[in-house]
């Protein structure tokens, strides 16, 4: 199979049959048993998406392999067709390239986020109480101006939503192989910049002077008072998503990271902001000029990170009221899924398979009443690595020649 979907341009073939993906970020859940032991998706109302469960095929997806939890970086290169385990892209490029920022040769970028530490070090809030993305962009310049460079390496700072910005190092002897600062967790202290190979040692030692310089900058912050760090990378070349799949592709995402990671893949993407609505909005207005649509939703993801099961509920039926004014462009194959699991049970992404919907003029072999994950347990589809999900998509859309004589 790797080899298969490695060199899949080899069968693509164009077409004018229009594919969308529309990814809620974390859909899947796990079952919790305070709330009678469903899952977020179980417990929602959402008709629109039953009523396409009926005429469609389901399955779950793998976003790397059984039993290991995704990053988002990984979880959409599966999604977009590439094996996770072997191209390996650092947040804070997917960070950087998500606020625009153009990352030259031999920069190195890293994920920061403002974060609360107590009195004694330890980190009692690693969103620093989601400030808002106003204060993000006060602190940010606060930091620019305080710590410019270190080491004769330009420190680059640029503000993204909420807590989160991106810190971009420019200058001679750079390695990116640096342990992440933040621990992943409250209750911890942030960990040490640690080099992991000789080619990083000088990077341990500016993001070490930085934190320490940033520490006393905004020591008076009442809650964005530490600064954590994660996915230092520098920028890998690969071939393009058009340039794999004969295809124009756009990607409407507000978050950074989902514009990032779009970017890198060759998408176009749009500069929007605002509400899902609006991006379904643009979705049709762009309609007619590209043959491949990604739209990504992220709130699923965050209330599921917040281990909010009634509001992640209410998200997936907030993506449910869309599916009508998706519906209405008539896309030739829908797909509904998400780049990984984040159970509220468990306050962060998990390993449990992402459900899929898989609609088409050739895919309704299920009949089911319902789109959750039991239902797509038992699936068409059956649980496939997500990887594959793209050559499924350009299957159903006839985008794919036969594979041999």
């Amino acid at each position: 199979m790797a080899d298969i979907l490695e060199n899949i341009r080899s069968l693509t073939k164009k077409s004018k049959r229009k594919m969308v993906m529309c990814i809620a970020d974390g859909l899947g859940g796990a079952p919790h048993p305070g709330f009678g032991g469903k899952t977020e998706l179980e417990a929602a109302r959402t008709p629109n998406m039953d009523a396409l469960a009926r005429a469609s095929s389901l399955g779950l997806m793998n976003p790397v392999q059984y039993g290991v939890t995704p990053g988002s970086g990984p979880g959409h290169i599966a999604l977009f067709g590439y094996d996770p385990e072997n191209l390996t892209i650092g947040r804070g490029v997917l960070e950087a390239l998500g606020v625009g920022f153009h990352l030259e040769k031999g920069d190195v970028a890293a994920r920061a986020n403002f974060a609360t530490r107590d009195s004694s070090g330890v980190i009692s809030d690693r969103r620093a109480g989601r400030i808002s993305t106003e204060d993000c962009r006060r602190l940010v310049d606060r930091l620019a101006q305080a710590v410019p460079e270190v080491e004769g390496t330009k420190i680059i700072l640029e503000p993204g939503i909420e807590h989160r910005f991106v810190m971009v190092l420019r200058g001679e002897g750079l390695g990116d192989r640096l342990r992440d600062t933040d621990p992943q967790k409250e209750g911890m202290s942030p960990h040490t910049p640690v080099a992991l190979d000789d080619a990083s040692q000088k990077t341990a030692r500016v993001v070490t002077t930085f934190l320490d310089e940033v520490s006393s900058v905004i020591a008076d912050e009442p809650k964005a008072n530490a600064v954590l760090l994660r996915g230092f990378a520098a920028s890998p070349r690969l071939e393009t998503f058009p340039e794999r799949y004969a295809v124009s592709a756009l990607a409407i995402a507000l978050y950074p990271m989902y514009k990032g990671i779009a970017r890198l893949f060759g998408f176009d993407v749009p500069d929007i902001s605002g509400t899902l609505r609006d991006e379904v909005e643009c979705m049709k207005q762009k309609w007619n000029e590209y043959d491949f649509f990604f739209l990504h939703y992220k709130d699923t993801d965050k209330a599921g990170e917040d281990g909010n099961f009634t509001s992640k509920v209410e998200y997936i039926e907030t993506f449910d009221q869309v599916i009508p004014d998706i519906l209405s462009v008539k896309p030739d194959v829908l797909v509904i899924t998400g780049d990984h699991s984040t159970p509220s049970l468990l306050k962060s992404h998990s390993w449990h398979p992402s459900p899929v919907l898989l609609h088409s003029p050739y895919s309704g072999f299920d009949r089911k009443e319902r789109f959750t994950e039991r239902e797509c347990a038992t699936g068409y589809l059956g649980t496939f690595p997500a990887r594959a999900l793209m050559s499924l998509l350009l299957a159903n859309a006839l985008r794919l020649d036969k594979y041999g004589a």
